[in-house]
């Protein structure tokens, strides 16, 4: 199992991508918009093998929601199958952590299951 990548809401999307582009060397991805939920990212490569996802959503600013405040917002492991989403997903449901969301195939592709981990930390589980 590996960390797959760490994921950082940001306000300005441009600003953040091109920042970890232009300073840290980062190769970045298409952009990725859901415009049901106004939700959009991108994946930002690293030659060391990391990725940081940069996020944004239109209603970051005012009043905002307590899982998508501006700042870190998940860890996510990369498991290497559907099946061991799965079977992580049931291993921590058991243990009683709270399922969140999934598993499931997101809008960009991801089969993966949120979790409410310790102290209520965000963990994502993708293949």
């Amino acid at each position: 199992m590996k960390i797959h990548h760490v994921a950082l809401y940001v306000r300005d999307l441009e600003a953040a991508k091109d920042f970890f582009c232009r300073f840290f060397g980062a190769e970045p991805s298409a952009l990725y918009h859901n415009p049901k939920t106004t939700f959009k990212s991108y994946f930002l490569h690293f030659d060391s093998g990391a990725d940081l996802e940069v996020m944004t959503r239109d209603d970051l600013s005012g009043v905002v929601p307590e899982d998508k405040q501006p700042g870190f917002a998940h860890l996510c492991f990369a498991l290497g199958s559907r099946e061991a989403v799965d079977a992580k997903t049931a291993q921590l449901q058991q243990a009683g952590f709270s399922l969140l969301n999934g598993p499931r195939v997101t809008g960009d592709g991801y089969y993966e299951a949120v979790f409410a981990g310790p102290e209520g930390n965000r963990l994502e589980l993708t293949v």
